[in-house]
């Protein structure tokens, strides 16, 4: 009988370690799992996504707006960012300092989405 207790224990502990690989293969594959790298980076985009979208909207709300807009359209699309930044919309509410350079460029991408329409 302890042959085949030795077995049966040999097979369990082969089938929790393929049962656990199998676990987070499809984990990581289908099931939604994140390492620290790629969620971090997630958590990068969204907060870059949500800035861009408060500096357009606080470019749209400007009482200058239209006047703004023409100035922005007549501007080279390497100076783009500076005019961004001259005129604060980058700034977050509750902010003291200017987001950085990326917010910048990716508000001048959303505003040049208004220009196309």
């Amino acid at each position: 009988m302890k042959a085949e207790s030795d077995q049966k224990v040999k097979y369990g502990v082969w089938g929790l370690i393929l049962g656990a690989v199998i676990a987070i293969v499809v984990g990581f594959a289908w099931g939604g799992w994140l390492t620290s790298g790629s969620s971090q980076e997630a958590t990068d985009a969204a907060l870059l996504t949500t800035r861009a979208a408060i500096c357009v909207a606080q470019f749209s709300k400007d009482p200058d707006y239209e006047a703004n807009l023409k100035e922005f359209e007549a501007v080279s699309s390497w100076k783009r960012p500076n005019f961004i930044e001259e005129g604060g919309w980058d700034k977050m509410p509750g902010e003291q300092e200017a987001s950085g350079y990326a917010v910048k460029q990716a508000c001048v991408t959303g505003l040049e989405v208004l220009i196309g329409k």
